[in-house]
């Protein structure tokens, strides 16, 4: 059988105080896995084990060294899970609030594209 692609889904997610790659990437991650339903995997393909199928997580942010790639993946309720980071998503002027987190004034902006796959 050969890996096919089922669904991929896009998302985007931001730490507005704290500078936090890791924070922006998982919201990122649960951006797009709020987007999609998996029911074609039960009803049209017969899945019975949503645990057997493929997910690779792809996100992209400023510092991409820095992001905790277990919380990543921690994100995908089901499956095999795959991560990794690039560089990439932005960086915006923010406010500093001190009692947020101190001498951060920059909003970490992180997409995220989740690929499902399935053996067909």
């Amino acid at each position: 059988m050969a890996k096919k692609r089922f669904i991929v889904e896009l998302g985007t997610g931001a730490d507005l105080h704290g500078e936090d790659v890791t924070k922006a990437a998982c919201r990122a991650v649960k951006d797009a896995v709020s987007r999609g339903c998996l029911c074609g995997l039960v009803e049209l393909l017969d899945v019975q084990d949503l645990n057997a199928i493929e997910v690779d997580i792809l996100v992209a942010c400023p510092r991409p060294e820095e992001v905790d790639l277990e919380q990543v993946k921690a994100q995908a309720p089901v499956g095999r899970k795959t991560a990794r980071a690039v560089a990439g998503g932005m960086t915006a002027q923010g406010l500093c609030v001190p009692r947020f987190a101190e001498k951060c004034d920059q909003i970490v902006v992180a997409n995220a594209a989740v690929t499902v796959f399935v053996d067909r």
